[in-house]
């Protein structure tokens, strides 16, 4: 493993799309695996991920379409090729994702993939006993989405370096 560094992005709520976001930050971990081939790269976030308590649960590109899930807390490890990603909703700020890079988002946090190359690909990771459910973002639903994502339990630990979220749990 690689020493990486974090990043912390904090968004706000976007009541008028419909997307709640969280009073949690984004933590974007920069450079968590050496990247020398995208199977051994998938290998080694699986097994850290595992290692941390957050079961790897598939191995997927990002979806073209702005969504957030509302029942979950989730990680997401790049292991091929590069992408642009928007999060928070079709407003929000875009960051670049490479091999190597892991994404810890909390419930209720927009993220969309806006542009993709290398057949970028991606190990998803979920805390144990949360299933993410597929939210689109609707005005209508805002503070029932909000106060559902808000209800999600933080994580015993993080997926990456297995500390007791600390960033989360100042919050």
């Amino acid at each position: 493993m690689s020493t990486p560094t974090l990043e912390t992005l904090y968004l706000e709520g976007d009541v008028q799309r419909g997307f709640p976001n969280s009073r949690l930050p984004v933590l974007i971990y920069r450079g968590v695996v050496a990247h020398v081939d995208a199977e051994q790269c998938a290998q080694a976030l699986e097994a850290l991920f595992e290692q941390n308590g957050w079961p790897p649960a598939w191995r997927y590109h990002l979806y073209d379409f702005q969504h957030f899930h509302a029942d979950a807390h989730e990680a997401l490890g790049v292991f091929r090729g590069r992408a642009r990603a928007q999060l928070g909703g079709p407003d929000g700020p875009v960051i670049t994702l490479t091999p190597g890079d892991v994404l810890v988002l909390p419930a209720g946090t927009g993220h969309a993939c806006l542009q993709d190359e290398g057949n970028f690909c991606m190990v998803g990771a979920y805390p144990p006993g949360q299933t993410p459910d597929l939210e689109r973002g609707n005005p209508q639903d805002f503070d029932a989405l909000k106060a559902r994502a808000a209800a999600v339990a933080l994580p015993a630990q993080g997926p990456v370096d297995g500390d007791a979220m600390t960033f989360w749990q100042a919050h």
